[in-house]
């Protein structure tokens, strides 16, 4: 079972699944050992089955840090909290966390997009 740690110390990840906003992406930031790197994703790519078959489920990805990191980074868009918080909060979701590795450390966080226009650098 991985640990949890949360990304902003002020809002934790329970406190974010109250509000009702959407749409919304999970961030989450994994550390684990080098040597889990195939368990962990043999698990993220379980947790990710089961996540498209979720109502609001809209993508996923997952990024793994450079040069060697064992830093990698999720993200998935899902339509609103709401919907997020059923698949997050669904016992067979939660059975499954159990397969990541012991190494693991989860820090995961939702965003929304912000409307400011013109402020994207190339």
């Amino acid at each position: 079972m991985p640990g949890l740690a949360e990304l902003d110390a002020a809002v934790t990840l329970a406190d974010q699944m109250e509000a009702r906003e959407g749409p919304v992406v999970l961030m989450n930031v994994f550390t684990i050992d080098p040597s889990d790197e195939q368990a962990l994703l043999e698990a993220w790519a379980h947790d990710a089955d089961f996540m498209k078959a979720q109502p609001g489920y809209i993508s996923t990805q997952m990024h793994k840090g450079i040069a060697g990191s064992a830093t990698y980074v999720n993200y998935a868009v899902w339509q609103d909290v709401q919907s997020f918080r059923a698949a997050f909060m669904n016992p067979e979701f939660q059975s499954r966390i159990a397969r990541y590795p012991e190494s693991a450390v989860t820090r995961p966080h939702l965003f929304k997009k912000l409307a400011v226009a013109n402020h994207c650098v190339a």
